[in-house]
């Protein structure tokens, strides 16, 4: 495990991670009305000099953080762009180093271009991520923060957006922090203990260590409870769509999605793989799957293999959207009597992940004493009309589990949850020591294992593959 110590500043007077200074573009590919070719290291602000020529008479120098206008040339001195550029010194960057901006416009070309300008004057192309681990590493945020720039990145929706900002803000760090110290104040007792046997009941009352380790078991145990709670809203739902062939699966697909996505005509089968699009369900980000329809008798080997898959996803869904065809039930002795196959996959799945769907309800309105099918909830739709589809995407979204998060909600990540899950289970043997009156420099290994776990979450002794692991998944220009 290795210990960051950043290097000696070189053209400045704070710390930075490395003499090198690196560039890339941090908008997005493709086309647009403004295009950002960002600069970090002790090269910057003569890097900017270098391809900058302002357009007023009056520009001495960059003043910092102050927008300049002018033109951008390539190593000739011919013009690329007409920009904005801006110089952010450290310490008080992003990155904790000399840092600037050249905003232009957005085409995938020019910015190219200004890039390799940029590169020309001394800078390097930067490595995924490099940008927010030289803030990490430099100080500037923690390691909780980091991720949260990726996460706010890739947020799929608003709610993910707000979860992300609060861990971006410090609010996890901060709580880790919290529960650190009390291990902290925890651990100090127990040295106390051990130096001083003969004062050990007063070292280390033990009602008080176990009062003090209940307390941060149960702040560990919260910060679980809200990555369960917030993991659909960060990832989105997996919201499958099956039922038998021409149920109008397809067509309710297009009517949840707003468009035509999905081929719909009256032979049945035309879906004969699955066919998925993002999109939100009363709020919730979800994976919506239309998937091949159901048919015992199907002899195409296309076909079946498009309903194993569709089976597969089914088993891996949050929430299991069962289509039924109501006009199938007009002339049968019961309304369940034809739902055979529908009801086999109720049982495989689990009512609690299904929710059956009487589609056509313009047509073959649902039987009123209709209150479940096979103990899933069941709901009248039709995809013609629309009629139901806001009650479907309300149920829909309760189905997945989906709470509405709390203001201050902390929704850590699946590794910053691993984390917690091995400080618990630490705490937990901590408290069973402690009840067995193990001697006090046991229970400080314990106190200082679960203090490891939690310092992973912020990065107090994160090693290199790990850090290498979280920025491998970042863009160029973050």
């Amino acid at each position: 495990m290795s210990v960051h110590v950043p290097n000696a500043a070189t053209d400045s007077d704070f710390p930075t991670g490395t003499a090198d200074t690196i560039a890339a573009v941090a908008t997005a590919p493709g086309a647009g009305a403004i295009g950002v070719v960002r600069l970090s290291g002790p090269r910057s602000r003569a890097v900017l000099e270098a391809v900058f020529r302002p357009s007023s008479s009056r520009f001495t120098g960059f003043v910092p953080r102050t927008l300049h206008h002018g033109r951008i040339v390539d190593s000739h001195g011919a013009d690329l762009d007409d920009a904005l550029a801006v110089f952010f010194p450290g310490p008080h960057s992003f990155t904790g180093e000399d840092s600037a901006e050249i905003q232009g416009h957005g085409g995938a070309a020019v910015l190219q271009a200004v890039l390799e300008a940029v590169l020309t004057h001394g800078a390097r192309q930067a490595e995924r991520g490099e940008f927010t681990r030289r803030a990490f590493l430099n100080g500037r945020i923690d390691l909780s923060q980091a991720e949260a720039v990726a996460e706010l990145v890739a947020a799929p929706g608003v709610e993910g957006v707000r979860l992300a900002s609060a861990k971006l803000h410090g609010l996890l760090g901060r709580r880790v922090s919290e529960l650190r110290e009390r291990l902290e104040y925890l651990r100090r007792r127990v040295c106390l203990a051990v130096d001083f046997p003969d004062e050990e009941a007063e070292c280390l009352p033990p009602a008080e260590f176990l009062a003090v380790t209940g307390e941060v078991i149960d702040g560990v145990r919260a910060l679980l409870a809200g990555y369960r709670r917030a993991r659909c809203w960060r990832e989105g739902a997996l919201v499958v769509l099956v039922g038998r062939v021409n149920a109008g699966k397809s067509s309710l697909m297009n009517a949840l999605l707003g468009r035509p996505r999905a081929i719909v005509t009256e032979r049945p089968g035309t879906t004969r793989d699955y066919l998925e699009e993002e999109t939100a369900l009363d709020g919730l980000p979800v994976r919506l799957v239309d998937t091949a329809g159901l048919r015992a008798d199907s002899d195409d080997p296309i076909e079946r293999e498009g309903m194993r898959r569709g089976r597969e996803l089914a088993d891996a869904a949050q929430a299991v959207l069962l289509v039924l065809d109501g006009a199938l039930a007009a002339s049968a002795p019961s309304p369940w009597a034809v739902f055979t196959e529908e009801k086999a996959l109720v049982e495989a799945v689990g009512a609690s992940r299904c929710l059956a769907v009487w589609n056509k309800a313009d047509v073959t309105p649902l039987p009123p004493d209709a209150a479940d099918f096979y103990g899933a909830p069941i709901l009248e739709v039709s995809a013609r009309t629309g009629r139901g589809l806001d009650e479907l995407a309300a149920a829909t979204r309760t189905l997945c589990g989906a709470q509405e998060p709390a203001p201050e909600e902390i929704a850590p990540n699946l590794r910053q949850a691993r984390a917690l899950e091995n400080a618990l289970a630490e705490l937990r043997d901590l408290e069973r020591d402690i009840a067995a009156a193990v001697p006090p420099d046991l229970c400080g290994l314990r106190l200082e294992s679960a203090a490891a776990h939690l310092a992973d979450i912020t990065g107090l002794n994160s090693a290199d593959d790990t850090l290498n692991a979280i920025f491998a998944d970042f863009c160029i220009g973050k």
